[in-house]
Parts: structure tokens; sequence; C-alpha cells
């Protein structure tokens, strides 16, 4: 999980923000939204998290990572991408393609074509 600390002060405003998923998601491991990120607009919000996954052939998450709090739903923009739940990979292949999961379910992934996946997280966790 890729989470930076809380900032310290006020919540956001809900200002409007407009930017690159990519260029706002490079502190952050790729997620552009949520209650980690530095800012004082609408992308820092307790509600959700959005990540954009650039991904390489052959990268992978070998571990299991469950999120014991939160539900997931993971997108294919393109490439192909497998999910691992427990036992058979499951193969995102067609843009469009996604899974959902909820909370406390283990998962691993790997890109097995270069992807750009798009991960939605909700809530969003602060740690």
């Amino acid at each position: 999980m890729s989470h930076q600390p809380t900032p310290r002060g006020p919540r956001p405003s809900g200002t409007p923000h407009v930017g690159n998923a990519e260029t706002d998601g490079a502190d952050y491991r790729g997620w552009f939204v949520g209650s980690f990120v530095r800012g004082d607009d609408a992308r820092v919000t307790d509600d959700v998290e959005v990540k954009w996954g650039l991904h390489p052939a052959g990268d992978t998450r070998p571990a299991w990572n469950p999120d014991d709090a939160a539900t997931t739903l993971c997108l294919l923009v393109s490439g192909r991408f497998n999910l691992y739940f427990d036992a058979e990979p499951v193969t995102l292949a067609r843009p469009g393609d996604y899974a959902v999961w909820g909370p406390g379910t283990r998962h691993r992934w790997q890109a097995l074509d270069d992807s750009v996946v798009l991960t939605i997280r909700w809530p969003s966790q602060s740690s």
C-alpha cells in the first residue's frame, strides 16, 4: 500500500483541481486522490483513493496484500494484467475489464504486458 502521512492542518475546501494522473501521482506511487495527498483541493479526501498504475511487462506484486478496511476496483486501461485471489489468476485482457473485491480479500498481481491500470479504493486509508 502506498500512503503518505496525512497532512496536518485544516481539511481541503473541495476546490476543483485539473491535472495529470501520472504527474500528480508521482510522489505517491501512482495514487493521486486520497487522504494522504498533500494539497488544498478536492484530491484530498477520506472517501476514496485513485491510482494510475503504469506497470511494465513482468512487473509483479508477489506477496499477498489484504486490505482489511477497503473495497477495491481495478480497471484495465491497456495491456494484460493478472490478479490472483487465493487460487486461479483472473486475467484482465480487454480495455475496460475489471475486478472488484471487498475488505479482507487477499490479492496479488502481475503485468503480463505493459499495462495501465486504474485502481479505485474506498474509503481512503491514512496510514
